[in-house]
């Protein structure tokens, strides 16, 4: 499958919706979690909105929230760290390498000065994305798990992000 990554546009956000729902869909119990998924507009207005698409015709395949530099929706990242959230592939083009791409992309464009990781936040359910993190080198840090409302219990993921010689940072 050959992709495109890039940041969305509003004609996207109804699309981006719905996969975010159907992805969601087996890990969600409540309405409160699917009208933060359906709320494209607010995630592209206070984060990077990405989205994978498909030039052959399938349209929008993927799409991840990036916040780089903390934010309204940065909920774990420390200063130096970079976040991402809402990782969604279409059920129907899971397993093709959408959800790999997309990640891909996040950590090249979190490689600049001062940043020294990637992380982000996942259920314990969600083992095919930590497959995905862990073929990355992502690397589980329970000390940071946490939990945002009770019974929704997080378990955290950081990928230490190489120094850069040539910017003279050492750690």
């Amino acid at each position: 499958m050959a992709l495109e990554i890039r940041h969305a546009d509003p004609a996207d956000f109804a699309a981006i919706a719905d996969l975010c729902v159907a992805a969601y869909a087996p890990f969600v119990a409540g309405e409160d979690y699917v009208d933060v998924l359906r709320d494209v507009p607010r995630r592209a207005a206070d984060a990077q909105l990405l989205v994978a698409t498909d030039p052959d015709g399938a349209g929008v395949v993927g799409t991840v929230t990036f916040v780089p530099d903390g934010g309204l929706l940065g909920e774990i990242a420390l200063p130096h760290e970079t976040e991402f959230r809402m990782l969604a592939v279409d059920p129907a083009a899971q397993g093709r390498g959408v959800g790999t791409a997309l990640l891909r992309r996040v950590v090249d464009d979190s490689r600049r000065p001062g940043i020294e990781a990637v992380v982000c936040s996942s259920q314990a359910e969600m083992v095919a994305a930590h497959r995905i993190y862990e073929r990355l080198g992502f690397r589980r840090v329970p000390e940071r798990d946490w939990s945002p409302v009770p019974g929704v219990d997080l378990l955290v993921f950081v990928l230490p992000l190489p120094a850069d010689p040539r910017a003279g940072r050492s750690r």
